[in-house]
């Protein structure tokens, strides 16, 4: 393998810490929004308690196209 790869033209003293920096802070970042969400979950559900789902009856598009074209006078 060629390393003057991952010397990027020199400029690689420059590029590999910059990436380093921003991946590891990105995935801090993640660590603490994922740990706070698991928190605020376990308020909401303590709070909350499980709520129930309620299934919404939805009309069907033949339905409406049926009552629509019954009202023609063709």
């Amino acid at each position: 393998m060629d390393l003057k790869f991952l010397i990027l033209g020199g400029y690689g003293q420059f590029v590999w810490p910059a990436f380093i920096f921003t991946f590891v802070s990105c995935f801090i970042l993640f660590v603490k929004t994922k740990k706070e969400f698991q928190k605020q979950e376990e308020i909401f559900l303590q709070e909350y308690g499980q709520s129930k789902i309620q299934k919404v009856k939805t009309v069907q598009k033949e339905e409406i196209a049926i009552v629509a074209l019954s009202d023609s006078s063709i």
